[in-house]
This record gives C-alpha cells, sequence and structure tokens, in this order.
C-alpha cells in the first residue's frame, strides 16, 4: 500500500506542491528515491535509515521506493528528509498515514533521529496555511511557522517526539513568535560631524526611495552616512515585513524562526560575483539584490565591482525584480531596494589635493570612473560631493539633529507622497516618488513656469536622457514634499538638477 506525505520544493520565491509516496513491497533489500532528487535527496536515505535505526525501528528488508511527485519537478535540499522518514514509518504501519494528511512537512535529520533547522519554514508556512493545512517543521523554525498566521505548527525537536505527539503520549505546544534584535537602529548620524550637504541628499534619498551615489575620498565618511541610511528610513509594514522574512527564510538567514522587522542593509564585498549579488547559482538562491529587498544595498568602492556585475544591476533597477533565466530554470526574485554606492574621484582618491594625488592625475579620473558605464550612472537619482572633513570639525561637538529627527521629515514627506497617490489612479500600489512613472509622475509633479522653463533648458544643456529628465523631476518632486509644497517651483527644481552629473569622467572630474 501506497502512503503519502505532503511537503514543498521551491521555485525562487514561489513554493510548489510535493507528494511524498513510500511503497514497501517484496523483493531483495532495496531504498531507491525516485522524482529526479538531486544529490542532498538522492544521499536522504542514508540518514532516513540512520535516524529510524536510532529511536529502535528498522527498515524492512524488502524492497522501499519513495517517489517524490510530480516526476517533473528537479527536488533539492535536505528538507525532504522528515517527509521521506514519516512516509517510510507510515507504510511500515508505525501509524496511520491519514494523521498526516492535514499537515504539509519538512525538515532535515541527524543520524541520531533529532530534527535539524532548514531553510525556506516560512513560505511554505504561508502556503500550507493557504491549502487549510498546517506545518510539521523543526523546532529552531517553529518561532519562524507561525508568523505564517492561524494554522497549527508542530515543531518537535526528534524523531521520538513527533511520534510520541502523533500516538497521544506527548503533546507538542505551539511555538511563539519571536521579532529580531536588529542593532542598525543604534546608528546615529549625530555621529558624522560636517558633511552637511550629503546629509541633506541622504534626507532626500530617503524621503522618495532614490538611489544615491556619493564621491569622495578616503575617509571622508561615506561608509558612515550609508550605515546609518536604515535609522532614518519608516520601519517595515506588517506586510513588508513577512515578505522580507520570506525572501530570507528561502536563503536560510533568518536566524531563530526572528521575523524581521528593520529594513535590511546589505553591505557586500566589491569581490562578490554577479550570481550572489543578482541571484542565481546552482540551486538560485536569492542575491542580494533581493536580501536587500524593501531596505538598503550598499555598495562602497563601486568602480572595484566586476563591470558584469554593474552592468547586470541595469535591469532590477528599472524593473525592481531580478528574473534569473537558466537552462533547467526560470525564476524570479523580488528586488525593490534602495541603491545606495560610494565610491573615490579616482584609485588614490585624492585628485582634488594636489599635495597627495598621484603622477596619473588627472588622467587617472576617467580611466577610473569609465569603469561604470553610462546607463549605471543614468540610473542612480542623486551624485553628491563628499568633501574630507577638516580637523576642525572633527574637534567640534557633536551635531544636535539626530537620526530622530531626519526620520520624522522623512515619515512626514513619505505620508504625503501616500495620500497622493491614493487620491490617483496607479496601475499598482506605490509608496514612493521614486516608483512613480508615465502618466502617474504627470500628475504628481506639476511644475509652475519657471521651474518648467528651468527644467527643459536644463535638460538639454546638459544633455538629460528621457531616463535623466523624469529622475530629476522625482527628486524634485520629493524635494518639494520635504517643504510641504503642492507644486514644483524653481528652487526645487535646481536643488534635483544639483544632484544631478552630465557624465561619468568629466563632471565628475571638475
Amino acid at each position: 500500500m501506497v502512503q503519502r506525505v505532503s511537503t514543498v520544493a521551491f521555485r525562487g520565491v514561489d513554493v510548489l506542491d510535493i507528494d511524498v509516496e513510500a511503497q514497501i513491497a517484496p523483493g531483495l533489500p532495496h531504498f531507491n528515491i525516485v522524482g529526479l532528487p538531486d544529490k542532498a535527496v538522492g544521499e536522504s536515505k542514508e540518514r532516513v535509515r540512520a535516524a529510524i535505526h536510532a529511536i529502535g525501528l528498522a527498515i524492512p528488508a524488502k524492497r522501499v521506493t519513495v517517489n517524490l511527485a510530480p516526476a517533473d519537478v528537479v527536488k533539492e535540499g535536505s528538507h525532504f528528509d522528515l517527509p521521506i522518514a514519516l512516509s517510510v514509518l507510515a507504510a511500515m504501519g508505525v501509524f496511520p498515514s491519514e494523521d498526516l494528511s492535514q499537515y504539509t512537512v519538512l525538515g532535515e535529520l541527524s543520524l541520531g533521529g533529532g530534527i535539524r533547522a532548514v531553510a525556506g519554514v516560512l513560505p511554505a508556512a504561508i502556503s500550507a496555511s493557504a491549502n487549510n493545512r498546517g506545518i510539521i517543521c523543526p523546532e529552531d523554525c517553529g518561532s519562524e511557522a507561525v508568523w505564517a498566521g492561524d494554522l497549527e505548527v508542530l515543531a518537535p525537536p526528534n524523531l521520538v517526539a513527533l511520534l510520541n505527539h502523533m500516538k497521544g503520549t506527548q503533546v507538542l505546544s505551539r511555538p511563539l513568535p519571536v521579532l529580531s534584535n536588529d542593532n542598525a537602529s543604534r546608528l546615529d548620524l549625530a555621529d558624522v560631524k560636517g558633511q552637511e550637504s550629503a546629509k541633506r541628499a541622504l534626507e532626500i534619498a530617503a524621503a522618495g526611495g532614490h538611489n544615491l551615489l556619493m564621491i569622495g575620498p578616503p575617509g571622508s565618511g561615506k561608509s558612515m552616512l550609508a550605515a546609518r541610511m536604515p535609522g532614518i528610513l519608516p520601519p517595515l509594514t506588517p506586510a513588508e515585513a513577512l515578505e522580507v522574512s520570506m525572501i530570507h527564510s528561502i536563503a536560510g538567514q533568518l536566524e531563530g524562526g526572528r521575523l524581521i522587522q528593520q529594513r535590511p542593509f546589505r553591505d557586500p564585498h566589491h569581490t562578490a560575483s554577479t550570481p550572489s549579488i543578482i541571484g542565481g547559482g546552482l540551486r538560485a538562491k536569492p542575491g542580494e539584490i533581493s536580501l536587500a529587498h524593501h531596505g538598503v544595498l550598499f555598495l562602497d568602492e563601486l568602480p572595484e565591482f566586476q563591470r558584469q556585475t554593474l552592468e547586470a544591476l541595469r535591469q532590477p533597477l528599472e524593473t525592481r525584480r531580478a528574473l534569473v533565466s537558466r537552462a533547467n530554470y526560470h525564476v524570479t526574485f523580488p528586488a525593490k531596494f534602495q541603491l545606495i554606492a560610494a565610491m573615490n574621484p579616482c584609485r588614490c582618491g585624492h585628485v582634488a589635493d594636489p599635495a597627495l594625488a598621484c603622477g596619473k592625475a588627472p588622467r587617472c579620473v576617467m580611466d577610473y570612473q569609465a569603469k561604470i558605464s553610462g546607463p549605471v550612472f543614468d540610473r542612480i537619482d542623486l551624485h553628491i560631493d563628499v568633501p574630507a572633513v577638516k580637523a576642525a570639525d572633527l574637534a567640534l561637538p557633536p551635531p544636535r539633529e539626530t537620526s530622530a529627527h531626519v526620520a520624522l521629515r522623512v515619515d512626514a514627506a513619505r505620508r504625503i507622497q501616500e495620500e497622493r497617490f491614493k487620491k490617483i489612479s496607479a496601475p499598482a500600489p506605490l509608496i514612493t516618488n521614486a516608483d512613480a512613472d508615465g502618466d502617474v509622475l504627470t500628475q504628481i509633479a506639476p511644475l509652475d513656469a519657471r521651474a518648467q522653463t528651468m527644467l527643459t533648458s536644463a535638460a538639454e544643456k546638459m544633455k538629460l536622457s528621457a531616463r535623466g529628465y523624469h529622475r530629476t523631476l522625482r527628486v524634485a518632486r520629493t524635494i518639494a514634499d520635504l517643504a510641504k509644497a503642492e507644486t514644483i517651483d524653481g528652487n526645487h527644481v535646481a536643488e534635483a538638477l544639483s544632484y544631478r552629473r552630465i557624465r561619468s569622467g568629466t563632471a565628475l572630474a571638475a
């Protein structure tokens, strides 16, 4: 008789239902797993055999066949261990398979019968809840599963505890939800002395969701400013927190099952490979741009990243998603991130100081910045110079304005945008000015006569592309929102244009 247990497979952030079927039939002793298993799933039979032996049972000396259906979907990951073990135990008659018919099961087994944590429990629990099923998962992932809603969650520490619960000799209590304890909020803008222009640009970027590039010599505070960006951004909404946590769960980075409540801040090293940034790889994992979903992606030393990696960012910056296509899979990961980048003006970083500049200046400026293509620069809304901090500024007391003060202004500007988007007919839910495009941008960004003339004239003189024109208009809209102005005037446009570079390698060298 065939016994069935339900589990899941992952394709990007999508969850696919998988049936684990086990049959014990007469024949020579053999344990076979079919249904396109990968190496980890193929090795599952050895862990299952050892775990069942550890609880005092033995698989019969017969032909054991486990089928993972549908058979044309590749099965990846160690989370198939527990459903395979339970289907085999049900086929052995240890307990009726009907006891498991209302559960989605996933977990990795140790040789001693323990159940280890696995990735993807949160999206699996959400899928189980949508199908009116409960979930059986490792004890370490129980806190993660309960965030999926009002569903039954069994989180046993080992196989014995689960079997005892099924037999009624032990009761597994429902795990408690746990929130993350993120220390990013401790970083305060008051720690940064000077750099008032850069702080202003950071505030505009936070208020409108704009991308930002900081250019300055080493030690000028670019990384300090970027690290304080999450502290001035509004907190995640419950829906956003669940969405971000799902991505981190699939990537196996949701520590202790804690729901993420702070906006992500990802700062990969410039030696990172393209799949690690964009996503993909052998098992199609989310990349840094997806792990930064609804948060900040900070790329320090921007020209030092591989040219291929920077060019791969062009599409996600526009579409807000990462489409990974390979010969054996096509998956889409959400990637609505805010890019904050930093770079030196040249390789030595001191082109503005003749006493420290190298002998190749100013030619080295064009050579260094040519590593970043024009289309990448064009997708960055704000470009700001971050000059070296003088010793006199460092001796001053800390600034009175903290991140909390800036966050209040950012939150007020975001609320204005939210109310504005509710009043217009947008094709999709919009949150910030950076999301607006086409007719929506035209509706939300009315210009007075002086502002329109200034923007048109500047676009011709600076040779702005259509993308550059619209990004400048979005920034001007955000500046007006910070000033609580309904119409964009000439001052707003002038400030927005001051953050726009004409061309990498020429204007940046000035």
